[in-house]
């Protein structure tokens, strides 16, 4: 994904993630959805970091690769993309979240995995 791509913003569409994540140089894909909700499913090949935990283990994350948080609907992984941004990463949300990536037929891990309940 090129950073003109990017550059609309914050958001980006179930989409645009999709796309970016198979590059040769993929962004960080982070889960910030409690325990429960991550193992109901999730998108393959990402970290979980609950959002409560997330300023803990922020250093866990590589500075100079983009990040983007991922969560049921949206609203938790905006949040994080707004500090993450505010303390010097390229950050992003997957607008819509899990929802949407789901309900555009998108899969989801492990086999049958589903959307869970918030």
């Amino acid at each position: 994904m090129s950073s003109t791509d990017r550059a609309s913003g914050i958001e980006l569409t179930p989409d645009q993630v999709a796309t970016w994540i198979a590059e040769p140089a993929p962004p960080q894909l982070i889960d910030v959805r409690e325990p429960y909700e991550r193992e109901a499913g999730h998108l393959e090949d990402t970290a979980h970091i609950p959002l409560g935990e997330l300023t803990a283990r922020a250093d866990s994350l590589e500075r100079e690769r983009p990040v983007i948080f991922y969560c049921r609907s949206g609203a938790r992984s905006q949040m994080a993309a707004q500090a993450f941004r505010a303390g010097g990463f390229e950050a992003y949300t997957m607008v819509g979240g899990l929802l949407q990536w789901a309900g555009e037929g998108r899969p989801l891990v492990p086999e049958g995995g589903r959307v869970a309940d918030h």
